[in-house]
């Protein structure tokens, strides 16, 4: 008897950028179902909303294929991740990487998940070249100072984030 494969791809997505949207379609070869957990984590300062946030993913996604669609959940969270990925039915905690800082950061938390849970796996799948550089803290910055965001986002982002901004 096979058991479904439950992944769990965990962050603020403030915005959502194409990197994210690469690592989601990427994850969904990987597994049964994946779960889009949306942080609530309002100690970073989000400029869109829990609700806009999780609005703007559900969107995002409604361009993939309807059998991928249909395997995707996007979930908000608060709290430890471990007890979140518990909740969900999850084993696996999904992570993208960009660069040798991210792995620093992320090989701490992985390791600190396992020592709490090690029934539950870290996996980091790399940003392919075109998405190494995007980071939504640089997305935000750029359309703040007026830069054009649109080749780092999806139109609907790049429109919301002209809306909050006024600018490009």
């Amino acid at each position: 008897m096979t058991s479904e494969r439950t992944g769990v791809y965990p962050g603020t997505f403030d915005p959502i950028t194409s990197g994210h949207m690469e690592v989601m379609r990427r994850s969904l070869r990987l597994f049964d179902s994946l779960v889009i957990g949306c942080a609530i984590n309002i100690g970073k300062g989000p400029l869109f909303s829990l609700e806009e946030r999780m609005e703007i993913i559900s969107e995002d996604i409604a361009e993939f294929p309807p059998s991928d669609r249909e395997r995707i959940k996007v979930v908000p969270f608060e709290g430890l991740l471990i007890h979140f990925v518990r909740g969900v039915g999850a084993s696996v905690i999904i992570r993208g990487l960009r660069a040798v800082s991210d792995f620093e950061y992320e090989i701490q938390m992985a390791n600190m998940n396992a020592r709490m849970d090690p029934d539950i796996e870290t996996i980091f799948l790399m940003a392919s070249d075109r998405h190494q550089f995007i980071a939504s803290s640089l997305v935000k910055d750029i359309a703040r100072l007026g830069g054009d965001t649109s080749q780092f986002v999806s139109k609907r982002v790049f429109q919301r984030l002209k809306a909050k901004f006024g600018k490009a």
